[in-house]
């Protein structure tokens, strides 16, 4: 297809407000407008990209042959399936949906429609995830750690589904999509009525275990994830893009060597510059003209909820301890 995609945006706060800015200049796309149950924010929103703030939804998805959709968490299923039903390729925000019975109504809607249902798991275009791509052989351990400053935006959720969700479905791709066999977490809900720090232990069937603690309390933006595999160790800055490859020297032997340097070649990870958000909604307007395939698909985003509400489960049925009195 050469010509351009009529593409819309359903929900323009924090989040979707870039979708916005980014589909108004990305050349394979027409943005033709925004909806937000507010419609002084459409306004305001449509305003600085160029593009029209419709006060119909059913009216913009008439005139779109794809949308994105930033709208909260508990609206995802409701909206995506109003889309989905009327034949609009949807790219939902993370997550998928609220529980796992909407994601399936999501995910048999797009399949019985034949359409792409892609999931914004962003980290999946990260420059240091991207830069890691051709060492990653056979991940047997991985630990990340995802901390961020308290923002009111995302506290309709727990940490587990606003951010850690985010390593879930990375650890889920570096394992071949592997069944998780054990979830063990804790977690604490301190500045909102859901958990705002959460750490799991997941074993998965291949053998390969995770590590994993996101939080929404820190003081700094921290984003790492560190792979083990039997080639060596990866350590990847998802905040700054890098990261580096830790391997054994080809040739090296036992006793040959008296310094670290001497074993071990260290490869430093890079990748091109680009803006991943940038990139993910250009990988959907490609999948929905037909240029490849969906980078996440809606079962890959099912499958990284289902891990989440696994992890927000085992938090749950750890034992209350009550403290004996002095």
């Amino acid at each position: 297809m050469s010509d351009r995609l009529p593409i819309g945006v359903v929900g323009v706060g924090a989040l979707g407000m870039h979708h916005a800015r980014h589909l108004a200049t990305i050349p394979e796309a027409s943005l033709v407008g925004i909806y937000d149950e507010s419609p002084a924010r459409a306004d305001q929103v449509a305003e600085q990209v160029g593009s029209r703030a419709y006060r119909d939804l059913d009216r913009l998805l008439r005139e779109v042959r794809a949308v994105t959709i930033a709208v909260p968490t508990p609206a995802h299923a409701a909206v995506g399936l109003r889309a989905l039903e009327r034949g609009i390729p949807v790219l939902m925000e993370k997550p998928l949906a609220a529980t796992l019975e909407e994601a399936d109504a999501l995910v048999a809607a797009a399949a019985r429609q034949r359409l792409q249902l892609q999931v914004g798991h962003i980290e999946r275009f990260n420059r240091a995830v991207r830069a890691a791509q051709p060492y990653l052989r056979d991940p047997q351990f991985m630990e990340s750690q995802r901390l961020a400053p308290f923002q009111p935006r995302g506290t309709d959720v727990a940490v587990i589904l606003d951010l850690m969700i985010h390593d879930l479905d990375l650890i889920l791709r570096l394992t071949g999509g592997a069944e998780p066999t054990d979830v063990r977490a804790s977690g604490v809900a301190v500045l909102s009525q859901h958990l705002d720090m959460a750490n799991a232990r997941v074993e998965f069937a291949n053998g390969a275990v995770a590590t994993v603690t996101a939080s929404r309390m820190a003081r700094e933006r921290i984003r790492k994830l560190r792979i083990f595999q039997p080639s060596g160790y990866l350590s990847l800055d998802m905040a700054s893009g890098g990261g580096e490859f830790m391997r054994l020297r080809s040739g090296w032997k036992p006793g040959s060597a008296t310094r670290i340097e001497d074993i071990v070649e260290r490869v430093v990870l890079e990748a091109p510059e680009a803006d991943a958000l940038r990139m993910e909604l250009t990988s959907f307007v490609h999948a929905v003209r037909g240029d490849h395939e969906t980078v996440v698909t809606g079962e890959e985003g099912r499958a990284a909820l289902s891990l989440a509400l696994k992890v927000i489960d085992a938090v749950n049925r750890r034992p209350v301890i009550v403290p004996h009195a002095p």
